[in-house]
């Protein structure tokens, strides 16, 4: 008790050096953990600052857009032509050809990306896991204009093939959505298989002891265990869909419409930011400030998506602590 009143008083009085002898640490070394800790403060303020910037920039260049257009029409109209005498802003046709991409994008990723995380954990051996997951993390790391470049070229004319020259048309939500759902395909086979992994092995061997088969004690113990960290990942990977901007730009198109056909060309609205932003609109325009009221309506979205996810992963956590 004295020892520490003694340590107490003499940090206290700022004798550095005595209190450090007392507990073996050299003031050298805790000067380097403090400039570590402040460093990480720096980078970490940093990236709160970047954020808010951006959601300023974001939120006070959209008023000059909503102080023109009516919120109500904006979010509710059904046409979207924002140049000419005659404009109008309704953003359903841009949203509606959003959720198609990340709809059929996540229609592919899904089954294909949980799949692969459910072959790569349970059945394959350890020099194909090895060989595999390096493959398979790779097609998330090809850029997407090469993506919207292998729709134009390649999954296109298959499409024309099968379904008929007249039927799909050259710039196609099918085929945006496919190679869409190919480069998020990587994260819901990662983030699946990292839910899969932390399963405990004491739950999968009850089963095998009650007498299941290995498809059982996958299909029924395994994955509704790990289930709350694949939604997490179904969910960020559709966020990812929403933002997907080249791929769509090169392969979908640019004509707005509410129409839900496939073998049609549509617009989203990352697409329709890239076309804005090639210099057609003059600064300060009506037109110019589009993009910065889509951009708000994509951040607010893909922060939805993230902040469900993030949820989702927490109640996962806590399920295994």
């Amino acid at each position: 008790m004295n020892d520490n009143l003694e340590i107490l008083v003499e940090a206290v009085q700022g004798d550095r050096k005595k209190v450090f002898a007392r507990y073996g640490q050299k003031p050298s070394k805790a000067l380097g953990e403090r400039t570590i800790r402040w460093i990480l403060r720096i980078l970490g303020g940093m990236t709160i600052a970047v954020t808010a910037t951006i959601v300023y920039i974001l939120v006070s260049d959209a008023i000059g857009f909503f102080s023109e257009v009516s919120f109500w029409d904006f979010i509710t109209g059904t046409q979207w032509e924002p140049f000419g005498h005659d404009k109008k802003f309704g953003v359903l046709p841009l949203l509606s050809g959003t959720l198609m991409i990340a709809i059929g994008a996540s229609a592919v990723a899904i089954p294909f990306g949980l799949g692969t995380a459910i072959y790569l954990t349970q059945y394959a051996p350890a020099l194909v896991r090895e060989v595999a997951t390096p493959v398979v993390e790779i097609l998330g790391g090809i850029p997407t204009v090469v993506y919207g470049y292998f729709a134009l070229v390649t999954v296109t004319p298959i499409l024309k093939a099968v379904f008929g020259q007249d039927t799909v048309e050259v710039f196609n939500a099918l085929s945006a959505s496919i190679v869409v759902g190919i480069s998020i395909l990587p994260m819901v086979s990662s983030l699946s298989a990292d839910s899969l992994r932390v399963v405990p092995i004491s739950i999968k061997n009850a089963g095998y002891a009650l007498g299941m088969s290995k498809f059982h004690v996958i299909t029924k113990i395994a994955i509704p265990a790990a289930f709350s960290g694949v939604v997490a990942s179904f969910i960020l990977a559709f966020a990812r869909a929403v933002g997907e901007t080249m791929a769509v730009t090169l392969a979908a198109g640019a004509t707005p419409t509410t129409a839900w056909d496939f073998f049609h060309g549509i617009q989203t609205m990352t697409a329709f930011i890239v076309q804005i932003s090639l210099g057609d609109a003059s600064a300060g325009s009506i037109e110019y400030f589009t993009r910065y009221a889509l951009g708000l309506t994509l951040f607010i979205l893909t922060f939805g998506f993230n902040f469900i996810a993030t949820r989702i992963v927490r109640r996962f956590r806590e399920v295994y602590q």
